[in-house]
């Protein structure tokens, strides 16, 4: 679970030679969601009161999209991953 940023709580990463659509996770607390890099689909959710992080975590999706396919790519390569700035 190569970790590529943190910010209010909540970890995102992605999985080395993970499967299906160009996607990274985001683990806040006990809940996990996948969101797909070029569309913005979310699976799974965050509990209900968290609606404020899921927005986070869409906000620095739409600044740092380039650089997450960059490090998709890495990651199916089995390469090292890139941190990426948090939202700030």
């Amino acid at each position: 679970m190569p970790e590529i940023s943190r910010f209010l709580g909540i970890i995102l990463y992605m999985n080395w030679g993970d499967h299906h659509l160009p996607h990274f996770h985001a683990r806040y607390g006990a809940y996990e969601i996948a969101i797909e890099i070029e569309t913005g689909i979310v699976r799974g959710e965050f509990p209900k009161r968290a609606l404020r992080a899921l927005r986070a975590v869409l906000d620095w999706l739409d600044l740092h999209q380039p650089e997450l396919m960059e490090n998709w790519q890495a990651a199916q390569q089995r390469r090292p991953l890139k941190a990426i700035a948090p939202l700030e």
